[in-house]
C-alpha cells in the first residue's frame, strides 16, 4: 500500500506539522508500506502530489489541515484518508460551534463570547464573564496566539493580536484547576495523561519544547475517571468523531470542564496520544497501524 504522508500546509502550525509528519514517517512499518512524504506548500499542491497513493496519512494541523477542507478534496478524489472526517473536522476547528454543541448537549464547558474586532469589547456581554479570560483565535491550535488577560486593556492586545490569525476571537471564562487530555482510539478512551505546564498555562512552548511541560499517565479517583470518561465519549459522540482524537478538559475541585477537542492532535516524539498509547503497549508503529485499519474501515470513499 503506497501510503502518502501529507505534511507542512499553509496554517500557522506548519512548523509542528512538518514534525509531526517527520515522526510518522520514522515510525511506519516500510516492510508493510511503500512511504511517500507529502510536503504541502499550497492548497494548489494536492491533487498533483495526491494522484498516486492509495492512502493520505494526515499529519496537518490548523487551517486546510483540520478544518475539513483537504478531507474534502481527499473525498472527491476518492483517496481514505487518516482520522476524523470532513463534518466532525470542520466542527471541531471552530471552538465556537464547538461549544454550541456541548452546551446543547448539556456537556460542562467554560463560558465565552465570540468578538471579531476590538470595538466589540463596548458589548454589554463582555461585562457578564469574569477576569481572568482567556483569548484565542476561534479556529487555532497549538496555543497560538492565546493569552490570559487581566484588564480590559490587556484583552484589546490580545484581540489584536489574535486578529492576525483569525477573522473571530474567542474569549473564555479561565478555570484554574488541574489539566488533563483523554485521548479517544476507535471510539475506547486511552489512558488519561496529567499536564503539568512550566508556565502559567499548557502554551505553544510548554507544547512543544523539550522539557516545556510535565505529561504522565494519571490514575484519577474511580468516581471522576467515571465522569472524565463519559464526558469524553459524550464529546466523541457529540461531535461525531471517528478513528482517533483528544479530548482536552480541565478539574477544577473535582469537576472537570471540556478545553477542546483535537481531531488530529500532535504525533511529535513530545506529542500526548503516543504517550497514553505507550500506556497501554501500543507503541508509535503499531498506533499508526490501528490508525491507518481503522481510518480504511469508515469506508468515505
Amino acid at each position: 500500500m503506497k501510503i502518502g504522508v501529507l505534511m507542512g500546509g499553509i496554517s500557522s502550525e506548519r512548523e509542528i506539522s512538518l514534525k509531526t509528519g517527520e515522526e510518522m514517517v520514522a515510525n511506519l512499518n516500510k516492510d508493510k508500506y511503500e512511504v511517500f512524504p507529502i510536503i504541502l506548500n499550497s492548497k494548489e499542491d494536492v491533487i498533483e502530489k495526491v494522484r498516486e497513493i492509495d492512502f493520505a496519512l494526515l499529519a496537518l494541523h490548523g487551517k486546510f489541515g483540520e478544518d475539513g477542507t483537504i478531507q474534502s478534496i481527499l473525498q472527491t478524489l476518492n483517496i481514505p484518508y487518516s482520522g476524523c472526517g470532513s463534518l466532525s473536522s470542520a466542527i471541531c476547528m471552530d471552538k465556537d460551534i464547538t461549544k454550541k454543541v456541548l452546551k446543547a448537549e448539556n456537556i460542562r464547558t467554560a463560558n465565552w463570547i465570540i468578538v471579531k474586532s476590538t470595538e466589540d469589547l463596548a458589548e454589554e456581554n463582555i461585562k457578564e464573564l469574569n477576569y481572568p479570560l482567556v483569548v484565542k483565535p476561534n479556529n487555532g491550535g497549538s496555543s497560538v496566539a492565546t493569552n490570559i488577560v487581566f484588564s480590559l486593556e490587556e484583552m484589546a492586545r490580545s484581540v489584536e493580536e489574535a486578529l492576525k490569525y483569525d477573522s473571530e476571537v474567542m474569549i473564555e471564562e479561565y478555570i484554574k484547576g488541574d489539566e488533563i487530555t483523554c485521548p479517544i482510539l476507535n471510539g475506547q478512551m486511552l489512558p488519561v495523561l496529567a499536564i503539568k505546564p512550566k508556565s502559567s498555562f499548557f502554551d505553544y512552548t510548554s507544547k512543544y519544547a523539550d522539557g516545556g511541560a510535565d505529561e504522565f499517565i494519571i490514575e484519577l479517583k474511580e468516581e471522576l475517571h467515571k465522569e472524565v470518561e463519559a464526558m469524553a465519549l459524550k464529546c466523541w459522540k457529540a461531535l461525531k468523531c471517528s478513528v482517533y482524537a483528544r479530548v482536552d478538559m480541565i478539574v477544577k475541585e473535582g469537576v472537570p470542564y471540556i478545553l477542546e477537542v483535537n481531531t488530529l492532535p500532535g504525533m511529535t516524539r513530545n506529542s500526548l496520544l503516543p504517550k497514553s498509547a505507550a500506556g497501554v503497549n501500543i507503541s508509535f508503529s503499531k498506533l499508526l497501524d490501528l490508525i491507518i485499519e481503522y481510518s480504511l474501515k469508515e469506508n468515505r470513499v
